[in-house]
C-alpha cells in the first residue's frame, strides 16, 4: 500500500510501532527488568517529536515520523514492562501466614478449590509486611470452603511461589499466561490451614455487578430454563459458562459456532445496532443535540449492559470499542473504518497492554479488520440479483471474510478448522440476534409476568431449535478438520499473503500476482519442510507430570506406546501437557500399557521395558526391596517413581542403570536425598521436575 494510502489512516502509523513495542517488552522482559532506561528513551523521542513537529519543515517530516513511531514504540515498550512487574514478587521459601480477600467464588476442581484471592499482607514473628499482589490459591476440598464468597477475607498458612512451566515439548506457557493476568503466585492449602474473618461488608461496582447477574441466573431458573437451554441463554446474555456441558461446548466447537458462547463484540455488537435504530428518531428530531443526546443514551445502554453481565474484561474490551464507535459516529460521516478500528486498539493497549496477547481481543479484532478490507471485494466477485439474494449473500460475504481473518489464528490457538463454517453462521447468527434481542425484550417485561412467559417458552423453542441446529452440523460428514499444527511464522505469513492478494485486487497488475504466487509457493514449501523435519523418530520420552509416571516409546512410523507406572495415573492432565508436542511430530494415539504387554519391538515384563533393545526400569513400587541376584541386570535408564521409599544403595543389587531418571511426583526433599545418593555412588541421574521432558533418540 502505497504512502498517500497510509496518510489516510494515521492511527494505522501508531499502532504498528506501539504494538511491535509491546511484542519487544514481552520478548525481553525478565523479572529484574527496570524501567529507568526505558522512561528515559521515552522522554527523549517525546521531546524530538516537539522539536520536529514546531519546526515545520518539510524536509524534516520524515525525522518526525521517525521520532513518532519510536515514540510509540518506548510507550509500548514502558506499557508492558510496567504491567508485568504487577506480576513479580520475591515470596518466601517456606510456609507463611497470609491475609488474602477473594476476588471471585471459589471454583470447584478435581480434588481442590481453585480462589482467585488478593494477597494484602503476610505476618511473620517481627512485623506485618504488605504484599498487595494477585495469587491463586488451591483449598483442600472441605465443606466449609462452598460457604465461601466473593470479597471474604481469610488468614492463610501456606507456601506461595511464582508460577513455573513443566519446560515439556510443545507445552502452553501457563506461567506467562499468569503474569498477563496479574498473577504473581500459586499455593496450596491444605484443610485446617485457613481462618475466616468476620465479615465486613464490602462495597465495591465488581461486586454489585456480580450480585446483579447472579439475580439475572435466578430469574432464567425462575422462568423455567434449565440444562442446555439454561446454559447457552446465560452464556449468550451474561457471559456466564459455568452450565455447559462439555457435548455442549464440543458441539459448538466442531460446528463453528463457539464464538456465540463467548460473550464479546458479537453480541455487544447486536445490541448496539437495535440500540441505535431504537434511538435513530433523535437524530432526526433533534439535530445535532439529537445526535449527541443519542450517543450519551447509547453509551448508557451499553455499560448497563456490561454491568449486568459483571464486567468481566472481554465484555469491558467490546463496550470500550463500541463507546467509541458511538462517539466517532458523532463527529464522522462513516461510523467504523480501519482508522478507527485503529484508534480504539491503541487506545485499549495504551490502557491495558496485556490484553494484545489475549486470545478473544484478537480475534474480534481480526474479525472486523477482515470484514472492513475484504468483505466488499468479495461480495463483488458474484453479482446477485433481488432482495432475498443480496442479504443472504450479504451476509455469506461477511462470515467468509470473518473466517479467512480469524481462521490461522483459531487454527494456531486451538488446532480445528470448522468446515461447515458457512452453513452454521447462516443459521446461528440470525437466531442468536433474535434470542439475544428476545432475551432484552423478557427481561424489559418483569412487571408483567404473564407477558414474560409467553417471550420465555418462545426464547426457550429458540434455543432448544439453535442447540438441535448446531448437533446436527456436528453430525454432518467432515464437519472439522482436527490435530493441526501451525507454527507462529506460518499465521504470520498467511496475514503477509493475505495482504498481497488484497493489494492485487486493488491494483490488478500481472507483477503483484506472481508475487502473491510466489509468497504461496514460498509457504507451502517451508510448511512441507518444517512437517518432515518434524516427523516421528524412534525414541524414548519422559514426561514432567506429577501424577502420571510414564515411559513414551515412540516409532518413527508415528505408532507409540504409553507404558504407565501406575493404574491411577493421572492420564488427562498428560494428554494435556502433552497434546501439542503429539500434534507437532504427528503422532497416532499412542497404545496405553498399563501390565505385561508384548509386541514387535516392544515388551514390558515385571516393569522391565524393552524397546528395540534398549532397556528401562520402571520402579513404582517396593517390589525390588530386600532382593537380591547373582550379577545385576544392566539396563539403560532407571526411571524412580513416587511410590519406592527405598535407597539407591538397594537398587544397585539388582540394577547396573546408565542413567537415574527421577520423576517430578517426589517431594522436594524426597528429590533431595535420591539426588545425593545417585552422586554418592557415582551415577548420572535427570531430576525431570528440574529438566522437564526429556527425549532418547535410539
Amino acid at each position: 500500500m502505497d504512502n498517500y494510502y497510509l496518510h489516510q489512516y494515521p492511527y494505522i502509523r501508531l499502532i504498528i510501532p506501539w504494538i511491535t513495542g509491546v511484542f519487544c517488552g514481552d520478548m525481553f522482559f525478565d523479572n529484574t527488568s527496570e524501567l529507568s532506561g526505558s522512561i528515559l528513551l521515552f522522554c527523549l523521542f517525546a521531546g524530538l517529536s516537539f522539536a520536529f513537529y514546531f519546526l515545520r519543515r518539510h524536509s524534516l517530516r520524515w525525522c518526525f515520523g521517525i521520532s513518532v513511531s519510536a515514540l510509540c514504540f518506548m510507550g509500548g515498550w514502558i506499557g508492558i514492562t510496567g504491567q508485568l512487574q504487577q506480576s513479580v514478587y520475591d515470596f518466601k521459601d517456606q510456609e507463611t501466614v497470609y491475609r488474602v480477600r477473594l476476588t471471585d467464588t471459589p471454583e470447584l476442581k478435581e480434588r481442590s478449590y481453585l480462589c482467585r484471592v488478593f494477597l494484602e499482607e503476610y505476618h511473620d514473628s517481627a512485623n506485618i509486611c504488605p504484599v498487595e499482589r494477585k495469587a491463586i490459591l488451591y483449598l483442600e476440598q472441605d465443606s466449609s470452603v462452598m460457604r465461601l464468597q466473593d470479597g471474604d477475607e481469610l488468614f492463610v498458612s501456606s507456601q506461595i511461589s511464582p508460577p513455573v512451566n513443566g519446560k515439556n515439548f510443545g507445552e502452553f506457557d501457563y506461567s506467562r499466561y499468569l503474569m498477563y493476568k496479574g498473577i504473581a503466585g500459586t499455593g496450596y492449602v491444605a484443610s485446617g490451614k485457613w481462618t475466616k474473618l468476620p465479615s465486613v461488608p464490602v462495597s465495591s461496582l465488581r461486586l454489585t455487578a456480580n450480585s446483579y447477574r447472579e439475580r439475572l441466573l435466578a430469574l432464567y431458573r425462575k422462568l423455567g430454563f434449565d440444562g442446555d437451554e439454561l446454559a447457552v441463554l446465560s452464556a449468550l446474555t451474561v457471559g456466564d459458562k459455568t452450565e455447559l456441558s462439555e457435548s455442549i461446548r464440543e458441539s459448538y466447537s466442531v460446528s463453528g459456532a463457539s464464538h456465540v458462547l463467548a460473550l464479546s463484540g458479537l453480541h455487544i455488537g447486536l445490541l448496539y445496532v437495535l440500540f441505535s435504530y431504537i434511538l435513530k428518531l433523535l437524530d432526526v428530531r433533534g439535530g445535532n443535540a439529537g445526535k449527541y443526546l443519542r450517543a450519551l443514551l447509547l453509551l448508557l445502554l451499553l455499560w448497563s449492559f456490561a454491568f449486568f453481565t459483571g464486567l468481566s474484561p472481554s465484555v469491558i474490551r467490546s463496550a470500550s470499542m463500541f463507546s467509541v464507535l458511538a462517539v466517532a459516529e458523532v463527529f464522522s460521516r462513516k461510523a467504523i473504518s480501519l482508522n478507527t478500528l485503529a484508534a480504539v486498539a491503541w487506545l485499549m493497549l495504551l490502557c491495558k497492554p496485556v490484553w494484545l496477547f489475549d486470545v478473544g481481543f484478537q480475534l474480534s479484532f481480526l474479525a472486523v479488520a477482515s470484514i472492513l478490507l475484504i468483505q466488499k471485494p468479495i461480495y463483488r466477485l458474484f453479482p446477485v440479483k433481488g432482495w432475498l439474494g443480496k442479504h443472504v449473500w450479504g451476509l455469506m460475504t461477511v462470515s467468509i471474510a470473518a473466517q479467512l481473518g480469524t481462521a490461522p489464528l483459531v487454527m494456531f490457538y486451538f488446532s480445528r478448522f470448522s468446515t461447515h463454517f458457512l452453513l452454521t453462521n447462516l443459521v446461528v447468527i440470525p437466531l442468536v440476534t433474535i434470542i439475544l434481542y428476545m432475551a432484552v425484550l423478557m427481561l424489559c417485561l418483569t412487571p408483567f409476568c404473564w407477558f414474560q412467559s409467553v417471550i420465555a417458552e418462545g426464547c426457550r423453542l429458540l434455543i432448544k431449535s439453535l442447540n438441535n441446529f448446531v448437533h446436527w452440523v456436528e453430525q454432518l460428514p467432515f464437519s472439522s478438520i482436527d490435530n493441526i499444527w501451525l507454527y507462529q511464522w506460518e499465521v504470520a505469513g498467511f496475514y503477509i499473503f493475505l495482504l498481497l492478494v488484497l493489494y492485487y485486487l486493488m491494483k490488478r497488475r500481472l507483477r503483484n500476482l506472481w508475487v502473491c504466487l510466489s509468497f504461496l509457493l514460498m509457504l507451502g514449501t517451508g510448511h512441507s519442510i518444517m512437517n518432515w523435519s518434524n516427523h516421528p523418530r524412534r525414541s524414548l520420552v519422559f514426561y514432567n507430570v506429577r501424577g502420571c509416571p510414564v515411559v513414551h516409546c515412540i516409532e518413527n512410523d508415528g505408532h507409540s506406546w504409553l507404558s504407565y507406572g501406575d493404574q491411577q495415573s493421572d492420564k488427562r492432565r498428560l494428554q494435556r501437557v502433552a497434546a501439542n508436542y503429539w500434534k507437532q511430530i504427528q503422532l497416532l494415539p499412542p497404545v496405553e500399557v498399563k501390565t505385561d504387554f508384548q509386541s514387535a519391538g516392544f515388551s514390558r515384563h515385571q516393569q522391565i521395558l524393552s524397546y528395540h533393545g534398549c532397556r528401562v526400569g520402571m520402579i513404582t513400587d517396593n517390589r525390588w526391596q530386600n532382593k537380591s541376584v547373582v550379577s545385576p541386570l544392566s539396563i539403560h535408564y532407571l526411571y524412580l517413581c513416587k511410590g519406592y521409599e527405598g535407597h539407591m544403595e538397594e537398587l544397585t543389587r539388582i540394577f547396573s542403570p546408565s542413567c537415574i531418571v527421577l520423576d517430578a511426583s517426589f517431594s522436594e526433599s524426597r528429590k533431595l536425598l535420591l539426588e545425593k545418593e545417585c552422586r554418592q555412588l557415582g551415577f548420572r541421574f535427570i531430576s525431570l521436575s528440574e529438566e522437564g521432558s526429556i527425549r532418547f533418540l535410539l
